[in-house]
This record gives C-alpha cells, structure tokens and sequence, in this order.
C-alpha cells in the first residue's frame, strides 16, 4: 500500500514539473511560434580586442568614460550634435564603420540621432535596466564599445531613434570629387569579362586586372587558384570622375554580376571569385554601402547581396597574358 501511495506522489510530481515546463514556454512564446519578448542580440565574438588598460591608453579620459565604462555626455555638448556634412560616422574606439550622414537627423535630444545603422550587423544590443529604466542599449559589434540607446520614437517609416554619444564617434567628412584622374578596385568573378565590361565605360581611362584582398605576397594566378592566398581576382580602374561618377561605376559593377553568390561566379567557384568593393576613401565606402543597402531595399534580388566592401590594400598585377584579355583575342567578354 505505502509502495502504491509513493508511486501516485511520484506521479503526481512529474505532472506539475511536466505543466509548469509547458506553461514557461508558452509564456516564453506565443501561439505562432515568435518570441513575444523582445529579441536582444548579446555579444558575438570581437574583431578587435584589447584589453582595459590598452584601451585607456588610446582614448582620452572622457571617451574611455563613455565607450568603455557605458558613460553619458551631457546633452547638446557633443562635437558632432549639430554636423549634417555628408561622410561616414565610425566608432570611436576601433574605427568600424557605425552609420551613414544619410541616416542622421535632429531630434532635438541633444545627442547625434540616426535611424539606422549602416548594416545590421555593425551594432550589437543589450537590455539596460539601470536607473529604474528599461532600455536598449547599442554597443559597436566590432570591439564591444557603448554607443547610446536605441528607442522606438524615431520617424517614420521605420521608427527607430538610435540615440549616440558623440564622444563614442569620430566622423570621416565625405571627400570632395578629386581634380585629377581616381582610382576605384572591383572584384567580380573571373577578372577577363569584368576588365572588359569596364573598360567600356565613358570616362575610363585604363584598367588593370590583378589580385588584392590576400596575405600572399606577389602571388601567381596559380597560387591565387588554389583558394589558399586570400585573394580576390579584381580589376583596378583609373577614371576621370569628371566624366563619370564613382556612383555610376558602382552600378556598373553590381549589373555586370550577381553580387548574391558568395566565394564564386556562376561556375567558377572559389574566394578569388567573390563580389568585393576595395575602397580607396571614405566617401567611395560610403557609396559602396549606400549602394548596397538600396539593392537589397529595391526587391531586384531573391538573396542578400554578398558583395564584401573593405579597404584598397596591395594591388599585384597579373600576369601579362591575362591583362586585355579579350581585347588581345578580339572578343567582347564572356556572359557574366
């Protein structure tokens, strides 16, 4: 009997565990499935990391104060408050770039307001609950640096306040458009048919193809064909930006591709044949971001353009054989 009656409690027990489980869960989320607490994106592994003592070295007191110790500037005493030049704002810590001028407006706060960030993927989020408030808090995904807070009272049609600390910034003001001839490095696929297509353009004055992008020093198209140099197979263009915009060779560069694939173009497949923007300023990031955000926007692809956009390194010319290739054997490109 008393085997009977500890069997039944023990019954009992593993019920109530069971329900209360069910009942945490289905508070936890709701009836279709979707999280109804607000997602919070926490930590993801750092690109830059120091530690404290380097990171006081190499920023000022107030700014150490503020991106590192989650500190607040007093309202309308930031630097950048009232800035509306066009240029790219980055994270005053570790340079990464944060927003686009596009994006920022007055709030009347008295701290720089933006209503997004210039990808995704460049903030990171936490809940922030001190000072009896509940809050978003916005770190740089890049080294992990306070920023501000985000709210949900910004304009429309997205309605994001993102709310930041000018001392958390440092601003790069858009160049002007340069006097003389520039230069501008794309990758996309084989380099034969993209040095082709671009070489067409009016106010193209020359164009080599090369690779770039790598840690392979000088390296051959062999080595550079085994995917293990790090290097993209590219193509170098000098123009005349009197004659044609870097904006207009951005589109060029993204019709004359599918810039969705990542590592390859249509057979070729491989690193070296990714859709890479190599920048050579500050204002050509921020075209090439500016860009990039508009495709995905515009629904003229299925997938997310892939397309890498990082900073002009070493350019290693190819081989001879492989510059005007089509143009030494008379054809007009292959089909991209």
């Amino acid at each position: 009997m008393q085997r009977t009656f500890s069997l039944i409690v023990l019954f009992l027990v593993v019920t109530l565990l069971s329900f209360a489980a069910a009942w945490q869960v289905q508070i936890a989320w709701g009836a279709e499935g979707t999280a109804t607490k607000k997602e919070v994106k926490m930590d993801s592994p750092k690109k830059v990391v120091k530690s404290e003592e380097q990171w006081k070295k190499e920023l000022t007191p107030e700014q150490y104060r503020i991106l590192r110790q989650a500190g607040t500037e007093r309202a309308f005493t930031g630097a950048l408050n009232d800035v509306y030049d066009p240029g790219l704002y980055r994270c005053g810590a570790c340079g990464a770039p944060l927003f686009r001028s596009d994006t920022k407006y007055d709030h009347g706060t008295g701290w720089p307001s933006f209503t997004a960030p210039i990808a995704e993927g460049a903030i990171e989020y936490r809940d922030d609950n001190t000072y009896g408030m509940e809050r978003i808090e916005v770190r740089c995904a890049a080294c992990g640096s306070h920023l501000g807070h985000v709210f949900d009272d910004g304009p429309a049609p997205g309605g994001k306040h993102y709310c930041i600390n000018s001392a958390s910034m440092k601003f790069d003001k858009a160049a002007a458009v340069p006097a003389g001839p520039a230069k501008a490095t794309f990758a996309a696929g084989c380099f034969w048919g993209v040095e082709f297509k671009l070489s067409q353009v009016p106010g193209v004055l020359s164009t080599r193809v090369g690779y770039t992008g790598g840690t392979t020093k000088d390296p051959s198209y062999e080595e550079v064909c085994t995917d293990e140099t790090g290097h993209a197979e590219a193509v170098e263009v000098t123009y005349d930006p009197a004659k044609v915009s870097y904006e207009e060779l951005l589109d060029t560069f993204f019709a004359l591709h599918d810039p969705t694939q990542v590592d390859r173009q249509g057979p070729d497949v491989g690193a070296q044949y990714r859709s890479a923007v190599f920048y050579h300023s500050a204002a050509q990031e921020l075209a090439a971001s500016t860009a990039i955000k508009k495709l995905n926007a515009s629904g003229k692809f299925r997938r997310p353009i892939a397309t890498q956009v990082a900073p002009a390194g070493e350019f290693y010319p190819a081989e001879e054989y492989h510059q005007k290739y089509y143009q030494k054997r008379g054809k007009q490109g292959c089909g991209l």
